[in-house]
């Protein structure tokens, strides 16, 4: 895999974790596997919404399905999915604390 083609897999990776629904059914899944009808009901979702994103994330091999009797369970096809959305959230939260800083300096700044 030449450097190129290195970036564009990577760029492909985080473009299949780049929606609100996936975001929210691997941090469904980070506690385990679950069927389409489960991620419904944890999520909130109709079955069409639920399946189209399992399927994306399925095709970049992000999450991988089992069978379980007549049940196909999904779970994350590598856990350290849960690590790096964990990264994130770390992220987030220090740009988002670094937000509130600078919105309760400009509040006092009004104050004066």
């Amino acid at each position: 895999m030449t450097g190129h083609s290195l970036q564009a897999f990577k760029a492909d990776f985080f473009r299949a974790l780049a929606h609100p629904v996936r975001i929210r059914i691997l941090e469904t899944l980070g506690a385990g596997g679950h069927s389409v009808q489960q991620l419904q009901q944890a999520l909130g979702l109709e079955q069409p919404i639920v399946s189209q994103q399992l399927a994306l994330l399925r095709a970049k091999n992000i999450v991988a399905p089992r069978k379980e009797g007549t049940t196909v369970v999904y779970t994350l096809a590598d856990p350290l999915v849960t690590r790096l959305l964990a990264v994130a959230r770390e992220i987030f939260n220090n740009t988002l604390s670094d937000t509130r800083t600078m919105l309760r300096e400009l509040q006092r700044e009004r104050r004066k």
